[in-house]
Formats: structure tokens, sequence, C-alpha cells
């Protein structure tokens, strides 16, 4: 097998910065030839309801179905494709979705409420959304970490309903998924995918009731019709590819790194793996592990496209110089693989995940360690944060001014509303007064 071919950076370069931000510019982009067929498929679902998703499902599927009632797969379903599945397989999901579920008990926002010194009693209601849409991909795919990293955080938020959607294509469903789903206890699951289950899920049909929030990773057509339809409902994020930054030194085995910066660049050829040391010889020996350990991988060849275009190894200065690159970067995922990583956590600013010391390997959090796997990518973690149980959370104000309350309130609110121009306002506020 040839040699992989990875690019070397060094912050000391003074074209280090445009290099890097070069290798980073990789935004999620949709074409117009994507855009205009989506907003056909939307503007049909909405007006044909079920006429329009049977008539896509069965083209783009490949599938024969003449009622949309066949499209809604039984509970009982779900409970059989859980119990046929191996029992160490079950072990493991239950395993992962009790420790997702005992985390995100932590996550929940409290309500409360203070009466101020006029008497008035402000607060904060905290309520569940009624129903959310879960994306689930279908095919070949199997994803059940998805389904229960999606799925538990609504049900612990509270939310009533959560309706999980996943394509069939030639009307094959995974098994694992399905049990995921009975595990995680979703109430409806509709075999529909695309973005005709999207327009579906944001405006409904006869068989598919719209929701409150959309959530769940798909292809740039599912990616593209959520984007069409934020502000309709709510939408998590517009995911990326997947990426990771190592912060690592020369006490780590460069063999698991090698396996770290594998485990993205295995997703697909647009993933982002790249390593951060101030020890030349630490990379180098990373990158001698990268080619010892490559023939193990069944999706090499992806690996290979991936770490040869988007993969990294960079020499910084020091550690307080890595943390400033890993800040930049803004990763979906960072290991800190150091001697003393609780050391350099406080100067770590912006990452979706932080997995601290030589034994948090990514790919646990991506399964069983807790925390939710569905993080902000392309640098969006300067801005953003993982899904969690306040996602499906909705915070009302509760404002109730006592006699006083209003009275002593009345000349502020009038004065500000006289300098906006807004006299209703000043009048409706000095009533009170």
């Amino acid at each position: 097998m040839s040699a992989l071919k990875i690019q070397r950076f060094d912050s000391r370069e003074a074209d280090f910065s445009s290099r890097l931000d070069a290798l980073l510019d990789r935004a999620p982009e949709i074409s117009a030839d994507i855009t205009t067929v989506v907003d056909d498929i939307i503007a049909a679902v909405r007006a044909e309801g079920d006429a329009a998703l049977l008539r896509y499902t069965n083209r783009l599927d490949r599938r024969a179905v003449t009622d949309a009632a066949e499209l809604v797969l039984p509970h009982a379903e779900l409970e059989a494709a859980w119990n046929r599945l191996p029992d160490d397989l079950r072990a493991a999901l239950s395993t992962a979705a009790d420790r997702i579920r005992q985390y995100a008990e932590h996550q929940k926002i409290a309500p409360f409420q203070f009466t101020d010194r006029l008497g008035n009693q402000l607060g904060q209601r905290v309520t569940p959304m009624d129903r959310v849409g879960l994306y689930v991909p279908g095919g070949k795919a199997a994803y059940p970490s998805s389904v229960l990293m999606n799925a538990i955080p609504a049900k612990v938020a509270g939310v009533p309903e959560v309706v999980m959607v996943v394509p069939a294509p030639d009307g094959v469903l995974n098994p694992v998924v399905l049990g995921a789903a009975f595990l995680a206890g979703i109430d409806r699951v509709i075999t529909i995918g695309g973005a005709q289950a999207v327009a579906a899920l944001a405006w409904g049909t006869d068989t598919v009731p719209a929701v409150d929030k959309i959530v769940g990773p798909g292809n740039a057509y599912v990616a593209a019709a959520k984007r069409r339809v934020f502000g309709r409902v709510g939408i998590d994020s517009i995911a990326g590819p997947s990426e990771i930054v190592v912060i690592s030194e020369a006490g780590s085995d460069p063999r698991w790194m090698a396996m770290d910066l594998f485990s993205q660049a295995e997703h697909d050829e647009l993933a982002q793996s790249i390593l951060i040391s101030p020890d030349a010889y630490h990379l180098d020996a990373v990158e001698a592990a990268l080619n010892a350990r490559l023939a193990e991988l069944p999706r090499h060849e992806i690996v290979r496209a991936s770490l040869g275009h988007r993969g990294a190894l960079i020499h910084a200065r020091d550690l307080n110089d890595a943390a400033a690159i890993a800040n930049h970067i803004a990763p979906e995922h960072l290991e800190l693989a150091l001697d003393d990583p609780e050391a350099l956590l406080p100067k770590i600013r912006h990452a979706g995940a932080i997995f601290i010391g030589r034994h948090t390997p990514e790919a646990l959090g991506d399964y069983c360690a807790g925390p939710n796997h569905v993080l902000p990518t392309s640098r969006a973690a300067r801005f953003s944060s993982p899904l969690g149980v306040y996602e499906f959370q909705k915070r009302t104000s509760l404002i109730a001014c006592s006699p006083d309350g209003a009275r002593a309130l009345a000349p502020v609110a009038g004065r500000i509303a006289d300098a906006e121009g807004l006299a209703a306002h000043a009048a409706s506020a000095r009533d009170r007064g």
C-alpha cells in the first residue's frame, strides 16, 4: 500500500494562518440545483399533502406504496426488531441509552420566580415542545446511536410525542435503527425520507403530523430542506462533515493517536482530522503510525482521501500555542491527550466536546459516554452548543405587577415609549400610573 500523504504545518511559518484557514474553509454549501429541487418538493407537499409524499417516496425510494397509511410502521414492529437483536447488542444499546438519559437529566432548565422590591412577581416558566420530528438516514446507513442521542433528550425534556422519519429504499429498513427507536421510546415511525419528509414534518399531511422542531442528520437535500423550513419550525443545525482535533505530546501512544484521527476520517472524504503537538518527533511518530495502521481499516480508501485532502499534522510552538490554534479551529471534537490535560483545559474556549486525557477517545463520546454526540461543526462551536434537553424546552417569561409596582414603572415605560414615538405604549403604561 502506498504511503499516506498528509499535510504538515508549522505555526512558526509566515503563511501558517493563511494555510490553516484554507484548510478549514469547508462550510457546507448547498448548490442552486439542489435548492431548486427541494423548493419544488416542498411546494408539492404543501399543496398536495399525502399524494405528493407518496409520489416522491415511490419514485426516489423505489417503492410501490398505494396508501399513505402503509408508510406508518406499527409499534409492534419496533418491539419485534428490538427483540430480534443479538443479546450483546441489546445490552450495549441499553447501557448507552441509560448513560445518555442520566446525563440529560442534569440538563433540565429549572423554572424560577421571585418578588422584586416593588412587589412585582417575576419569573420563568419552562415547558416542553408539543411534538418533535427526528430524521434518521436510511438504506445502508445504520446509526442507532443518533436515534438515542436525538430522541432521549427530547423525552427527558418532557416532549409528549417524538415522530421519527426514516427512508426505506427498496422497502428495506435497518433492524438496529428500529430497535433503537423502540428503546428510546419514539412514539411514531413513518418510513419516508428526503426533502419530502422534512416538508411533511414542517407543514403536516393527513398521515404525518406537523411538528415544532426537526432534528437529525441527512444528506444535502435534507440539509437544504431543513434550511428552507426554518422559521416554520425549529431545527437543530445544518451540520457539516465530522471533524476532530487532537492535542498530544510525546507521552501519547502514536498508534492510539493514529486511530483517533482515523475514527473521524472514516466517516467520509470530507471529514477532517487534525493533530497538534509541540513535539516534532511525536508528529513524525504519529505519521508513521498512520501509515502502519491504515491497512487495518476496511474503509482505508475513504480514510486516505479524507486525510490527504482535509487532514493535517501541526507543529505548535508550545501547548499554549496549541490551545490557541484549537480555539481558532473551534472543532466539533477536541481530544487533550496530554500528561496534564486539566492544566490546558481552562485555555480552551471553543469546542463542541472536549475529551480529557489519553484514555478518553472521541469514539466513547460517539456512543456511550453520556454527553450528546450531536455537536456544532464547521467552526460553529464559537457560537453554538451540543444538542441537549434545553433544545426541546421553551422558556416563557412571567410578569405580575402589583398596583404599587405598576405605578412605579409607568413613568419609566412611558418616557422610553415617548422617545420611541409610540404614543399608545406610553398611554397604556401611564393609565396604570
